[in-house]
């Protein structure tokens, strides 16, 4: 099959990491897989597909394709207007819940509307869709091989807190608070942030042993393989939680918020420390009993990479192409441009 993908740019941002990612597994089982975006070359990952850098999407040629997809809100009308029923709408979080994007939610709301089958990386995406329109199917995430490594438990106080906290939906004030409560009651750990973007305005980033931005999937890899627990604290609003389950593939042990895409990556919650939503209090106290546990952490850890295996790319790929063959074999009504 020839399958493209529409990329609003090409920065730095989970959202385009989770389209490369589809587009390499794809690429792998032999289909055609063209990104087409407005932005710059990528340089902050590998990428295997074909690229195709324009000026505006509405302007893209798609007549050879049998699917474009579109990757956020904002690409989706365009991706309607220039695939007709040849249009795909891949979720990765509803965006009409997201704080930053609250001026929008009528235009959001709008564009989900739009009669266009939608794919999800989480199940719980796949009710939210279809209050819009009742064709969604789930088909997860893609953690890259390259987070599948060995890790030896070091003992270690290494403790990762990852995302901008910019996002409110990313709960990274919650994990200062943890991290806060933990040390006042004796727990002593180096913080270490990563995030996309620079610290933000009034961001307690001394707090932090380090901070580190803008790393590349390979540093990033690198960087989660080097400390001994992860900190989750997303609010409902995420729509996976991306570094959470890289984490767990690199055989480190978190402590997770109580939020649908978390929970959803098994049906018996036994592969982290799960806390209730914004509570830095239970986030701290669930900290602090990691720290202390050795063996806790390392069942944590095994168990954790076992539920993350259905992430690999070669998994993930095989409900991709299972979604776009049923779809190929199924009658259209039209063919857009």
């Amino acid at each position: 099959m020839k399958i493209a993908y529409l990329l609003e740019d090409t920065e730095l941002a989970g959202g385009t990491r989770v389209a490369v990612a589809h587009a390499d597994v794809l690429t792998d089982r032999g289909h055609d897989v063209t990104l087409i975006t407005k932005g710059r070359p990528l340089t902050w990952r590998r990428s295997h597909a074909k690229w195709s850098f324009v000026e505006s999407l509405q302007e893209a040629d798609v007549s050879d394709f049998d699917f474009v997809v579109g990757t956020f809100w904002k690409t989706i009308p365009a991706t309607y207007a220039i695939a007709g029923e040849r249009a795909i709408h891949l979720c990765q979080g509803y965006e009409g819940s997201f704080t930053a994007y609250r001026a929008d939610k009528e235009a959001i709301e709008a564009v989900y509307r739009l009669p266009i089958p939608k794919i999800t990386v989480s199940p719980h995406l796949v009710d939210i869709c279809r209050r819009f329109h009742d064709d969604a199917t789930y088909v997860g995430q893609i953690v890259d091989d390259d987070f599948f490594r060995p890790h030896e438990e070091r003992g270690g106080t290494r403790v990762l807190l990852v995302g901008p906290a910019q996002a409110d939906f990313k709960g990274i004030d919650v994990g200062y608070d943890a991290v806060r409560r933990a040390r006042a009651r004796g727990a002593a750990f180096d913080l270490i942030r990563v995030s996309q973007w620079i610290p933000a305005d009034g961001e307690p980033v001394d707090l932090a042993s380090e901070f580190h931005f803008a790393l590349s999937s390979t540093e990033m890899a690198r960087l989660i393989a080097s400390c001994d627990m992860l900190l989750g604290p997303s609010r409902a609003e995420e729509g996976f939680g991306l570094p959470a389950a890289e984490a767990l593939a690199s055989g480190v042990p978190a402590v997770l918020s109580e939020i649908p895409s978390f929970l959803s990556w098994a049906g018996t919650h036994d592969y982290a420390l799960f806390t209730p939503e914004g509570d830095g209090e239970a986030m701290a106290e669930a900290l602090r009993r990691l720290l202390g546990d050795r063996e806790l952490r390392a069942r944590l850890a095994r168990r954790g990479r076992e539920v993350v295996e259905q992430f690999r790319g070669e998994k993930t790929g095989e409900r991709l192409e299972r979604f776009f063959m049923t779809r190929a074999a199924a009658p259209r009504r039209t063919s857009g441009r």
